[in-house]
């Protein structure tokens, strides 16, 4: 069953890379104590999520700190060098953190897996947007379909906060 609101968000871990190289965080780093907003694509790369969903989170992270986030993060079923690569390539430093969920144990953790297989894309994440307060969640927003753009933009969130 998919996450909802009121529920904790599950314990568990992303990797990012850095100038220094690959680490780990941990949910508790991510949320513990934050306002964040967790998003998730169904790749790096894709169409939707590189014309339009990244680069509206990106626009707006100003608006977001306004809002009090503290952290606009974005997640994928990839691995992190292509979730490093995809973030050089859509210039999110210091505005969106990039967490790479490369075998989708932390999108099945939370229910919001799909497969993408007839696509050629195997198991990957539905688009989603929630905002997790001090690891609750308090706004959940599911796209229909991978190709939809609607209640997880950074327009539709901003609005829900």
């Amino acid at each position: 069953m998919a996450i909802q609101v009121g529920e904790k968000i599950p314990a568990g871990a992303f990797k990012q890379k850095s100038a220094e190289g690959v680490s780990e965080i941990t949910t508790q780093a991510l949320f513990g104590g934050k306002k964040v907003v967790l998003v998730a694509v169904p790749g790096a790369f894709t169409p939707t999520c590189s014309a339009k969903h990244l680069p509206g989170y990106v626009e707006a992270a100003a608006a977001f700190s306004a809002k009090g986030i503290d952290i606009v993060a974005f997640m994928a079923v990839n691995d992190v060098f292509v979730m490093e690569a995809w973030g050089q390539d859509q210039s999110v430093a210091g505005k969106v953190s990039l967490l790479a969920d490369g075998l989708g144990e932390y999108t099945r953790a939370l229910g919001m897996e799909a497969d993408l297989s007839a696509a050629g894309l195997g198991m990957r994440s539905k688009r989603f947007a929630l905002v997790v307060d001090d690891g609750t969640v308090t706004h959940v927003a599911v796209e229909d379909s991978p190709g939809v753009l609607d209640v997880s933009s950074a327009e539709s969130v901003l609005a829900a906060l």
